[in-house]
């Protein structure tokens, strides 16, 4: 009788964590728009979480790496980790990438820069959105650390993924993801090697003399940096000059992370510590 009631005992248990394991997911909207970009319309997709008739809810803006997409495994964990923390979230492609207009050869810092600015200003007409905080992967974290500088009165908090501020110095010695090129001499156009990805002149102009620190430090607001020590593409010590030149942030080192967050475990942990940052500020 008592292995019974023993073995009865276990399914209900089993049954409640369950019920308790569902009832936690949060409940979820997801909306794909269309919004005006530098260089045409920008791809991409809204995740809010449910909400009451005339609530305000925190948005995070999350602005992926260069050539990439709002699509990348690393992003969609952030976005589902901040959702189920009650923030939304807009993900989108930049000029040229995904499914945004606009050719890839002519995007350059400064356009994605503007890019951002026109989601954001998209977000402040949304009757349901309240503060909002910028998250940036790689080349995204670059854009986002310089739209929070020039946009400071703007935004609530920043965080950073393995941000490229190695860009400059690489456009500065004549280096573009694994390719070469002369820096006092750039060519009409770059081949990024084995991606079949083309740059512009444009890009790597504007990107030699780019004041990536010097604008990212005029935000005063809290500043979050995630960075693997593994990262080949851009070195953690960029990371930590980002933590030495802003004013309140906080620096995380993942031991044996690549800079893309490639297994699910960083990813993951990745996400968590950004919804966690976010939510907390």
């Amino acid at each position: 009788m008592s292995q019974f009631n023993n073995h009865f005992r276990k399914i209900i248990l089993s049954a409640a964590t369950l019920l308790f394991g569902l009832t936690s997911i949060t409940a979820q909207t997801s909306e794909n728009v269309k919004i005006q970009g530098d260089h045409g319309l920008l791809d991409a997709v809204i995740q809010k979480p449910e909400m009451k008739k005339g609530e305000k809810v925190r948005v995070a803006i999350i602005l992926h790496g260069f050539g990439s997409n709002k699509e990348r495994p690393l992003l969609r964990a952030i976005a589902d980790s901040l959702v189920s923390k009650n923030i939304a979230t807009i993900r989108f492609d930049f000029n040229g990438c995904g499914k945004s207009e606009g050719k890839f050869s002519d995007m350059t810092v400064p356009n994605e820069i503007e890019d951002a600015k026109r989601v954001i200003a998209y977000i402040l007409q949304q009757p349901w959105a309240g503060d909002i905080s910028l998250v940036g992967h790689s080349q995204g974290g670059v854009v986002a650390s310089m739209v929070a500088g020039e946009l400071r009165g703007s935004i609530r908090s920043v965080a950073l993924c393995a941000p490229a501020a190695v860009l400059r110095d690489d456009a500065i010695r004549g280096q573009l993801q694994g390719g070469s090129y002369d820096a006092g001499n750039i060519p009409e156009t770059i081949t990024i090697p084995g991606r079949n990805l083309h740059v512009g002149r444009a890009y790597c102009q504007t990107a030699q003399t780019l004041p990536i620190y010097e604008t990212a430090r005029l935000f005063t607001g809290p500043v979050l940096l995630v960075h693997g020590t593994a990262d080949r593409i851009v070195p953690y010590t960029y990371s930590e000059r980002y933590n030495n030149e802003y004013k309140n942030s906080e620096i995380v080192l993942l031991p044996g992370v690549d800079h893309s967050f490639t297994k699910e475990q960083s990813r993951l942990k990745a996400a968590s510590l950004v919804a966690n940052f976010i939510a907390k500020h």
